[in-house]
């Protein structure tokens, strides 16, 4: 991780009006004017769910900017890290959704007006960023339990932690772990899994430390398993999802690798969250590593 010294003048907001639960009519303008009186230039760029990304893409050719800032949800921070993937531009992240997973493992504040704080006192790191059935992932994906909970919790009109356990407690009772091969370029696993996470990073949104010892930028990513575990050892696996003791579960374990192909045996595709976002794969699932392909700003003090 380097000191960013540069003033980053030319800065681009890339908007979701509809993420979180947070009121933006009064926020965009103040987080502008903040800018603004630092002497910062700024202009605004809004989704629509309409092809963003390519539109997206096409702004930032016809305009120059010296940092990009992804101010929304998991899902504006996929699009906007998707398409400065390997460019020389570094994106800030403002987290206005439900999660935020990968600004906090960035060390990111959460309120947004101390997120902004990165642009004047920031340094860059490049992390790595990963391939999931050819879409782009810049911090967690899984398949099983929690990608059908999120798919469920998406489907619904609440959002908040609350609405989340409500929709994880209701699948949990009739929930069937299915069986996975795994080859990746290290080793070969096959067994029962009640999820299985595709981890750059450490921490889901909700705070569970699903990969404890996790480097963003160490050009390795982490397949966390946990296995199908009695009702009775419920209370401890979530003991150690947020205690960082992920690996003192006797259900658990982890598959270190550069490459993996993940296949569900008997299904031809499978339901799958990426960055917070669910959708179907077909299988079997190839999932692979680009190096230090992104350019992130986090506060100066990150370790």
């Amino acid at each position: 991780m380097s000191s960013s010294l540069a003033f980053l003048r030319r800065v681009l907001f890339v908007l979701n009006p509809i993420s979180g639960d947070i009121d933006k009519d009064d926020l965009h303008p103040r987080l502008h004017q903040l800018c603004t009186e630092r002497g910062h230039e700024v202009e605004s760029f809004e989704t629509t769910g309409d092809d963003d990304a390519s539109r997206l893409r096409n702004f930032l050719q016809q305009h120059s900017f010296d940092a990009v800032l992804a101010a929304g949800g998991d899902g504006t921070v996929n699009l906007v890290a998707q398409v400065l993937s390997g460019l020389n531009v570094p994106m800030g992240i403002i987290p206005l959704g439900s999660g935020n997973g990968l600004s906090k493992d960035l060390g990111i504040a959460q309120e947004p007006e101390a997120a902004l704080e990165v642009l004047w006192n920031h340094r860059e790191w490049v992390i790595d960023t990963l391939q999931v059935g050819g879409h782009f992932t810049a911090h967690l994906a899984d398949l099983g339990f929690n990608a059908l909970v999120v798919a469920r919790f998406s489907e619904g009109d609440t959002r908040g932690p609350g609405a989340y356990v409500r929709v994880a407690l209701q699948e949990y009772l009739s929930y069937e772990p299915a069986r996975y091969r795994i080859e990746t370029d290290q080793e070969t696993w096959e067994g029962e899994a009640f999820m299985l996470t595709i981890a750059n990073a450490r921490t889901f949104g909700s705070n569970v430390v699903i990969n404890p010892d996790a480097l963003l930028d160490d050009g390795w990513f982490e397949l966390c398993l946990i296995e199908p575990f009695p009702g009775s050892a419920a209370l401890g696996m979530l003991y150690h999802l947020y205690t960082d003791g992920f690996e003192q579960s006797d259900y658990t374990r982890r598959l270190r690798c550069r490459r993996a192909r993940i296949e569900v045996l008997g299904a031809s595709e499978v339901l799958a969250q990426l960055d917070g976002e669910p959708l179907h794969l077909p299988l079997p699932l190839e999932v692979t590593i680009n190096p230090r392909s992104l350019r992130v700003l986090v506060p100066a003090g990150a370790e």
